[in-house]
This record gives C-alpha cells, structure tokens and sequence, in this order.
C-alpha cells in the first residue's frame, strides 16, 4: 500500500469506523467475542480458534486473530472462560492485542426456559506506529520535500487500559435471545497530547434466533434445521443491522447474512459454510462488499475452528442453551 494511500484512508475512512470495534462475520462461532453470557454454553470444555482478513488483496491490510478456552462448571452450574485477541489495522500501522476473562451463571427458569448471565474483564494494548507514514502538512507543495518533522505531538506511542464488558441469554423452547455491552468504562485509547474525544464508545449487541425442523419431500427426505438470525449493533453513532439464516443437514451447514450499516448504506452479504462433528467444528465465510469500496476491497475471508474435549456424560445436561453452530 501506498504511503499516500495510507494517509486518504487515516483521514477518510475513521470519519465512518471511529470508534468501532473489529467484527466477524461467523457471529457463533467466536462466541465470547459477540457476548460473554456464552461462556460455558456447552457440555464439554470448548476452545475456538479466529481468523479473519479483510481486504487481503492490498497487503496485510486488516487481519484479526481470537483464540478462547471456556468450559462448564456443572456442580457450580457457572461457566469460566479466556480469551487472546490480536488486531492488525492499516498493514500494521494499528495493533491491538487483550486478554480478558469471562465468567458465567446459569439457571434454569422452568422446564423449557434457561437463562445465563456473564461478566468479562481484562486488559487491553494499543500500538500505534508512525514510521511510515507521512502527513500532508510535511511536504512541501512547491517543491514536494519532506520536512520530516510530524504535526502532531504523541504523549506515547502505545496505550494500556483496562476493559470490561456484560451479557446475558436466554432460551425459551427453540427461540434464543441475548445481549451485551462491551467498555462499560469507556477507556481512553487516544495516544495524541490534550485529545479530550480518544474516549472508545461503550458497544451494544443485541441477537436473537430459533431453530425449526423440516423434512425434505420426495424420494430423498431427510430432515434438516433451519435457524433465522437478527443482531443489532450500536457503538457511538455506528449502527449495523445483520439479517441471516442457517441451514443445517446432519454435519453440514450452509448459511447466509445481510449486513446494513444503518445511515450510510447496504455494506455486503455473507456466504457461509461449516462442517461439524461430535468434537469438532470448522466453518469458512466470505464478505462480497456492497459499497463503493468493493472495487478496492475485494471482500474479506474468514475461518474458524471449534474444539470440544473431553467425554460427555451418559445423561446429558438439560439446561444449557441451543445456540447456533457457526
């Protein structure tokens, strides 16, 4: 990329994702990143592993890394969960890396209704490298030579802070429903000397679904699950709205969403397939962008992978949630 290109994106692009936190587009499959709530939602002890990249054909331009361990407690009836996140924003210009822990509580309100809340704390570094950039003020417009000397005064290149966040699901029969709020403290992650707006937005997610069982007709019937999906998410003034809706056959899954930044425009639809096991779970997802930005973009790819360890018990446990696999 381009060092001119890299100052267009730095002063045009935050004016739409200030504030905004990196997202996936297998909401499921990175389970305590969407909500804390589900930290112990399975039977046997869970780890999952994320890979997404975004716009990978201009370099390592976004590329994001998760990986959690969680596993309930079934004597506690409670859920304990970690999880590693790396971010890697502009080819590296950007770098967040956290670590944070999640605990759980699940109860049961009657035989066909459950309910889990969730906390989450940890901490957060933010890397912020200037080296290779270049600001418009530094060149000189008659003769185009680089003064060298950046405008702007830096009180550190990087930032610590900790970070908190709370959920909670619930299910009722086969319809599923949550919440959560991430930086309940708003931190301050500005790096920039007197900036009083480095404050990050609190985020709201809100998601719900149900699952449905159907038969094929003809010759070949066999049955199959459909799940319809909402999430609604809010950070500062950035609002997005993800429509979409699984099918699932046996140990295969075939998906779809779409995504709309609500006030500004459709952003893109998701293709989705997974395959899943008994003790394990792959899924791969591709973003074709909608906006003007798909012909710079050239979408985003995305993996994930789910391991269960351990062996499940002979009677199996009753009250835990029906989420999506992937």
């Amino acid at each position: 990329m381009s060092r001119r290109l890299i100052v267009l994106l730095l002063f045009i692009i935050p004016e739409f994702l200030f504030g905004q936190d990196p997202g996936f587009s297998q909401f499921f499959a990175n389970p305590l990143y969407l909500n804390p709530a589900f930290t112990g939602t399975t039977e046997l002890p869970r780890t999952v592993i994320n890979y997404r990249n975004q716009w990978p054909q201009k370099g390592a331009t976004y590329t994001t890394y998760s990986l959690s361990y969680d596993q309930l407690s079934k004597k506690m009836n409670t859920g304990f969960g970690i999880q590693m996140f790396h971010d890697k924003e502009l080819n590296n210009i950007i770098n967040t890396t956290s670590s944070a822990f999640s605990y759980s509580y699940h109860f049961k309100l009657n035989e066909q209704s459950f309910m889990t809340l969730g906390l989450q704390g940890g901490m957060v570094l933010k890397q912020f490298n200037s080296n290779s950039l270049i600001f418009p003020s530094e060149i000189d417009q008659l003769s185009g030579v680089i003064s060298g000397i950046a405008p702007i005064v830096y009180s550190d290149e990087k930032k610590i802070y900790p970070d908190f966040a709370v959920g909670a699901v619930g299910q009722h029969n086969e319809i599923f429903w949550g919440a959560s709020i991430h930086h309940l403290t708003q931190p301050n992650e500005s790096i920039l000397e007197g900036d009083q707006k480095g404050n990050l937005p609190m985020k709201v997610t809100i998601h719900g679904g149900a699952r449905s069982r159907k038969l094929h007709h003809g010759l070949l019937s066999r049955e199959f699950t459909l799940s319809p999906n909402i999430i609604y998410q809010q950070q500062g003034s950035f609002k997005q709205l993800n429509l979409g809706i699984y099918m699932i056959e046996k140990s295969f899954l075939f998906g779809g969403w779409y995504r709309n930044n609500i006030d500004i425009r459709p952003n893109a639809v998701i293709a989705l397939i997974g395959f899943a096991r008994e003790k394990f779970q792959f899924g791969y997802s591709f973003d074709y962008t909608l906006s003007k930005l798909s012909n710079y973009s050239h979408g985003s790819h995305e993996i994930s992978l789910t391991f269960f360890m351990g062996r499940k018990g002979e009677i199996p446990i009753r009250n835990k949630l029906l989420i999506p696999m992937i």
